[in-house]
């Protein structure tokens, strides 16, 4: 499998069981309506281990654009790669979140709440603060990608394929996403990955909803410019330190 196609599958499976967990704990009717944080969290760290098993070996499973810039910065990505990998992970971001609405198209058609439904798409601030929404999103981030530069085996030296977070560094990454979505994602909904926002925000746009809201582009810009400030600090603070 090439790098690109396996960036494309592997964000595409993060987003389905991502954003498929959300559609879970949201949308009326579900089997695991309300059940609430610890379940969104829990599904989404999950989310993460499943897109990194599945692409890691083949493009070291960056899956976010901030793993791939970052790496970049830091010198262990090659720059020529960036925009085929991001450009992957866009489409595979839309792709994953039009299968969540395949699947609980249903259950979209019975909620009657556009931001429950557009929630199930992209992240939105818990209060509307830009400053403090954007830097939400430069912590989170920051502690993602700095803790990549520091799981070891796999995604920093050792791979055949391009670096990235690689098939060993599923397990650290599941809980550093964890941890990320339990201590700091009560203020944006931690989108801490541009593509994770953008592209289920931009097939939103698209879809037939019932009751659809504008997809919120005033703040859109958020989760784009928030992880590529935190990536970029990490990645500084990295070559620092090293």
């Amino acid at each position: 499998m090439s790098p690109i196609i396996a960036e494309l599958i592997g964000t595409t499976i993060l987003i389905l069981l991502g954003n498929g967990v959300v559609a879970n704990v949201l949308l009326k009717d579900t089997k695991g309506n309300n059940s609430g944080w610890i379940v969104i969290t829990t599904g989404w760290a999950l989310a993460v281990f499943a897109g990194v098993i599945i692409a890691g070996p083949y493009s070291g499973a960056h899956l976010n654009p901030a793993v791939t810039i970052g790496l970049a910065i830091a010198g262990k990505f090659d720059w020529a790669l960036v925009p085929g990998f991001i450009l992957a992970q866009l489409v595979g971001a839309m792709v994953g979140s039009f299968l969540v609405y395949l699947m609980y198209r249903d259950h979209f058609n019975a909620t009657k709440s556009p931001g429950l439904e557009a929630a199930c798409f992209y992240t939105s601030p818990a209060i509307r603060n830009a400053k403090l929404n954007v830097l939400s999103e430069v912590l989170g981030t920051f502690v993602l990608i700095l803790a990549v530069f520091y799981i070891k085996g796999g995604e920093l030296g050792e791979a055949k394929t391009p670096i990235g977070l690689g098939s060993i560094g599923a397990i650290p990454v599941t809980f550093i996403v964890w941890a990320i979505g339990l201590s700091l994602g009560g203020t944006t909904g931690y989108a801490i990955n541009p593509v994770r926002d953008l592209g289920p925000r931009i097939t939103h746009a698209l879809l037939p909803l019932k009751d659809k809201n504008k997809a919120d582009w005033q703040y859109f810009w958020v989760p784009i410019v928030g992880p590529l400030i935190g990536c970029a600090v990490a990645a500084i603070l990295y070559l620092v330190l090293s």
